[in-house]
């Protein structure tokens, strides 16, 4: 799902990334996620040849950056008064951390297109039908998450907006690839997402923004523009947008 992290915070899978920079702390990373179980500070050390204070130094960043997971156990089996206390232990985080720039969303395409095939099938719907509704239903959600305005959600979410007068031009598609190759079904799944946010906010009125399509080079298909100025809405793109 999008998220409406501050703009000033830096991404958190990128900073994850980066701490993959320094030399000892992958290869304990690397050597870490090989194991079938957790690994002990001294395991590690041990395997690779560091010293223990090193080794503990890199997996609590691991661990600091959500690469690794820590679990405590006791190795002896012993339980109850004097089987002392139990071994930090780190292993493979059930995060998953991926970065793109500019920032792609396809997981949630995904998401939003196994679910209107799925509930086509059930209810005898148009999957077109069901995949706009879940969208608009979406961009509602993340609206009501939303405490700023418009223009941060849009870009805290990847869209790169920029003013150009009244209007909002999105300079980044965070569908891009799969608007590319299926632009009537992915632009307008994006273009009922940006109702559904523009609906959600708050002291957005008649005299707020309209979602509408504007295909061209260098940006998002969707354009939002003052309500009173907007073309008529349309029910779906035909246009390819332009490769950015």
């Amino acid at each position: 799902m999008f998220v409406d992290h501050p703009k000033e915070a830096p991404h958190p899978d990128v900073s994850a990334v980066a701490a993959l920079d320094e030399p000892t702390r992958r290869r304990l990373y690397e050597h870490v996620v090989r194991q079938p179980g957790p690994v002990s500070r001294d395991e590690a050390a041990e395997a690779l040849g560091l010293a223990r204070q090193t080794a503990a130094f890199h997996l609590d960043r691991l661990a600091d950056q959500s690469l690794l997971d820590v679990v405590y156990e006791r190795r002896s089996g012993r339980t109850g008064p004097g089987a002392g206390r139990p071994a930090k232990l780190y292993k493979r985080s059930a995060k998953q951390v991926t970065v793109s720039l500019p920032e792609r969303h396809y997981e949630l395409a995904g998401r939003l297109l196994a679910q209107a095939l799925e509930e086509s099938e059930a209810t005898g719907e148009p999957v077109r039908t069901v995949l706009h509704r879940k969208a608009h239903e979406l961009g509602t959600q993340l609206a009501g998450h939303q405490q700023a305005g418009v223009f941060d959600l849009l870009e805290g979410n990847g869209f790169e907006p920029r003013y150009d007068g009244e209007a909002i031009v999105l300079g980044n598609c965070p569908f891009h690839a799969l608007a590319r190759d299926h632009t009537q079904t992915v632009c307008g799944m994006n273009l009922h997402l940006l109702r559904g946010v523009l609906e959600g906010l708050e002291g957005l009125e008649e005299g707020g923004l309209q979602a509408c399509l504007a295909p061209g080079p260098g940006h998002c298909c969707v354009r939002l523009e003052p309500a009173s100025a907007a073309p008529a809405p349309a029910p779906a793109p035909a246009p390819a947008p332009a490769d950015f």
